[in-house]
C-alpha cells in the first residue's frame, strides 16, 4: 500500500519520489486484488447488520483486495493531489469484534486503484468539498461515485428530472408559494433540501395551523430553500428501495412506517420487508437507467411510494444487506463485478 514518509527524500522506482512519496510498484492484476480505500464515517460507529459500505468492504476482502480506511477529516490536499491519513483494513462479519485497524499511514490515493466516496451526508460543503478533492485523481483513480455527479446529484433535486415520474413537487423558500401549493394539493410534506435519514422530515395535513410557525423554523434554520410535497396515503404501505447498480435493476425492499410514524426510514424505525416490483417500478427505473450509467453512478438506491419517484440516493445509498437478508441478489458482489470491469478497461 502507497505510503508516504515525508522525511524521506530518496528516488528512484519503487522508493519515495521527491516530496516523499512512496511510489506504487506497477498496477497489479484485477484478479490478483486491487488496492482500495473507503472514505467513511467512523467504523466504531456502524451498525454491521444494516450497513451497506461494511458490505461492500466483506465482499472486496473476500476477492483479495486490500482495503485502506479513513474519514473524511483525514482527507487533505498536499503538492496538489489528495492525501489521508488512515489505517489498513480487516474486516469480519461479527458484532462488536467487525474490524481490525492496523499499521496507521499516511498516503498519496492517486496511488490506488478504487477509492470508495461513501461517507454519509449531511450534504454540506465539507461533502462538497471532499468531492472536488477526489475530483482531481478520477477517473485514473477510479472514484465510486464519481465525485463530480454525485457533486452536482443532489437527491432531492436530481430526481426533479424526472418530474413527469414524481408526485407534485414545489422546491422553494417563498412562504407565499407554499401557500399556494397547499390550496392545490391540501395535506403535504415538507422536508430539507440536503436532509438525510429522515431527519427534518413533517406531515402538515390540510388543517394544521402550524404550517407558518414551521416555515418560520424552516427559514431560521436552512439558508437553502426546501421541500414541499404533495403526501401520498400509500406511503402507509411502505417506502420501496430500490437499488440500481450502473443503472441497472439489482434489488429492492418496502421500509414500512411505524404505526406513529410518517416517516418510513430504517434511522426511525422503519421495518424493512421484502417486496415484489411492478411494471410501474420496472419502468421507472428504466426512465432514469440511461442517466444514471452517464454520471458514472454506480450505486444508487431510489425512493418509490405508489407509483412515484421520490429521490435518487447517490451519496451514500443503503439496503444491501436487507435485500440479502430476504433472499435477494448479492448486490456487493455485483457492485465489485462493475468496478472490477471498469478498472480492467482502463
Amino acid at each position: 500500500m502507497p505510503i508516504i514518509t515525508i522525511a524521506e527524500q530518496i528516488t528512484g522506482p519503487g522508493h519515495v519520489s521527491s516530496g516523499g512519496f512512496q511510489e506504487r510498484e506497477s498496477q497489479e492484476n484485477v484478479k490478483m486484488g486491487l488496492n482500495i480505500a473507503v472514505q467513511m464515517d467512523p467504523i466504531e460507529q456502524i451498525d454491521i447488520k444494516g450497513d451497506s459500505t461494511f458490505a461492500i468492504l466483506l465482499e472486496a476482502q473476500h476477492r483479495g483486495h486490500s482495503i485502506f480506511y479513513y474519514e473524511p477529516d483525514q482527507l487533505s490536499m498536499f503538492g496538489g493531489f489528495p492525501v489521508a491519513r488512515g489505517f489498513t483494513l480487516h474486516v469480519r462479519d461479527e458484532v462488536g469484534k467487525h474490524f481490525k485497524k492496523s499499521n496507521p499511514q499516511k498516503v498519496k490515493l492517486s496511488e490506488f486503484d478504487v477509492v470508495h466516496l461513501r461517507q454519509d451526508p449531511p450534504f454540506d460543503m465539507n461533502y462538497i468539498t471532499t468531492t472536488h478533492i477526489l475530483e482531481t485523481i478520477h477517473p485514473a483513480t477510479f472514484v465510486v461515485n464519481d465525485p463530480n455527479f454525485v457533486r452536482n446529484s443532489p437527491e432531492k433535486l436530481f430526481v426533479t428530472q424526472f418530474d413527469s415520474l414524481m408526485p407534485p413537487t414545489l422546491i422553494t423558500r417563498d412562504f407565499d408559494e407554499v401557500k399556494e401549493f397547499r390550496k392545490v394539493h391540501e395535506d403535504l410534506i415538507i422536508k430539507p433540501l440536503y436532509g438525510n435519514g429522515g431527519a427534518g422530515v413533517f406531515s402538515v395535513n390540510r388543517e394544521d395551523t402550524n404550517l407558518s410557525a414551521l416555515i418560520e423554523l424552516f427559514q431560521g434554520v436552512f439558508r437553502e430553500p426546501f421541500v414541499v410535497q404533495k403526501y401520498l396515503p400509500a406511503v402507509r404501505d411502505g417506502d420501496k428501495r430500490i437499488i440500481l447498480v450502473d443503472g441497472e435493476i439489482a434489488g429492492a425492499i418496502n421500509r414500512r412506517p411505524a404505526a406513529d410514524e410518517t416517516r418510513s426510514n430504517m434511522h426511525v424505525g422503519g421495518t424493512p420487508e421484502p417486496v415484489e416490483l411492478t411494471d410501474r417500478d420496472r419502468e421507472i427505473c428504466s426512465a432514469i437507467s440511461g442517466e444514471l450509467k452517464r454520471r458514472g453512478l454506480i450505486f444508487t438506491g431510489i425512493d418509490v411510494i405508489g407509483d412515484y419517484l421520490t429521490e435518487i440516493n447517490v451519496t451514500s445509498p443503503t439496503g444491501i444487506r436487507e435485500v440479502r437478508k430476504f433472499g435477494g441478489n448479492d448486490i456487493a458482489a455485483m457492485i465489485w463485478d462493475v468496478i472490477e470491469d471498469k478498472v480492467s478497461d482502463r
